[in-house]
């Protein structure tokens, strides 16, 4: 018999790195106290504007969805892309401070909601399921921060020659290869080293005749990964 966990979700939302470790008593107690909920998202649609207070961080389940920063004269900069089983609007619905970013779906998605706030009232503070749930929370933050302190890196040289090679010289060093599939499209490239679209694709250009890289698309092969 499927427990009410299993039967209300599908299998895989209790493999998430979050809910790792996390009993079937932990599990029957996050879904019967209504702490979970998942919604589906268009292409383009925002999930979280800035200037909200959430009490919900999120899930991809599928799909992708952006964390993105718009200035007063509209110039976007992309500050993350996250995937299906990455977590966004963690610090924010911790906190309770407005958002600073937008959330946007990158593609058609559905996310997995967690409230938070229920985390807090709970009187059951010492279940193991909810210390294992507190301690994934933590790994998952932590995680977070290099995430964006990688980009940090990214969008500190001053050329755009040079932002392009650390970026993908990280993208190198995580995946082990020489070639390598990166998250984003062109303009998606762009916002998130915080670029103009054509110029990125003119020197782009010009490092493909020079020997320095290959690409197709979204695929890159560094052939001098360093400066």
């Amino acid at each position: 018999m499927k427990s009410l966990a299993d039967a209300v979700f599908p299998a895989e939302v209790f493999s998430l790195p979050l809910f790792h470790g996390i009993s079937e008593t932990g599990r029957t107690a996050l879904v019967s106290s209504g702490w979970l909920r998942t919604c589906s998202f268009e292409k383009n649609q925002t999930i979280y504007h800035m200037g909200d207070r959430v009490s919900e961080l999120g899930i991809v389940l599928s799909g992708s969805v952006f964390v993105e920063n718009t200035d007063l004269w509209g110039n976007r900069s992309i500050l993350s892309k996250i995937t299906p089983g990455q977590v966004f609007a963690e610090t924010y619905a911790f906190c309770r401070e407005p958002m600073m970013v937008n959330v946007t779906a990158a593609e058609a998605s559905t996310v997995l909601f967690f409230n938070l706030r229920n985390l807090d009232q709970t009187a059951d503070g010492d279940d193991a399921w909810l210390s294992q749930l507190r301690s994934n929370m933590l790994r998952i933050s932590m995680q977070k921060n290099l995430t964006l302190s990688n980009r940090i890196f990214c969008t500190t040289p001053k050329t755009i020659r040079e932002r392009v090679l650390v970026y993908l010289a990280a993208q190198s060093a995580k995946t082990g290869a020489d070639t390598f599939t990166i998250p984003f499209d062109r303009q998606g490239l762009a916002d998130y080293l915080n670029l103009d679209r054509s110029a990125l694709s003119k020197e782009l250009g010009k490092m493909q005749k020079e020997g320095i890289l290959e690409f197709h698309k979204n695929k890159f092969t560094l052939r001098h990964p360093y400066l």
